[in-house]
């Protein structure tokens, strides 16, 4: 099953910054072959669910062994069945609704 995931990885006891944090886990995302795409507050991931899935899965394990004792995570995801679509159709279909 596709999915769309908005994927938002907060590290605890690390510190105010963690964009270090963050882009050792994009780093790794962009090592797995799925389409991501950075954002201000998270990044979106698309690819079939499993690879998906374990991907998230990687970069709690990444963050760990890094030193974050702790994590948070926010997960928003969308699936279809009535037809395939991507994060650039998505967000197409709503750029061409604004006037």
């Amino acid at each position: 099953m596709k999915v769309i995931i908005d994927l938002c990885i907060v590290p605890m006891g690390v510190g105010v910054s963690v964009s270090e944090y963050v882009a050792a886990c994009h780093e790794l995302l962009g090592k797995t072959g799925l389409k991501t795409q950075l954002h201000a507050y998270g990044t979106n991931i698309e690819g079939e669910w499993d690879e998906v899935m374990a991907a998230v899965k990687s970069c709690h394990e990444k963050v760990h062994g890094m030193g974050a004792p702790r994590i948070t995570t926010t997960i928003k995801l969308g699936t279809r069945t009535d037809r395939s679509q991507t994060m650039e159709e998505k967000i197409s279909s709503v750029l061409g609704k604004i006037k």
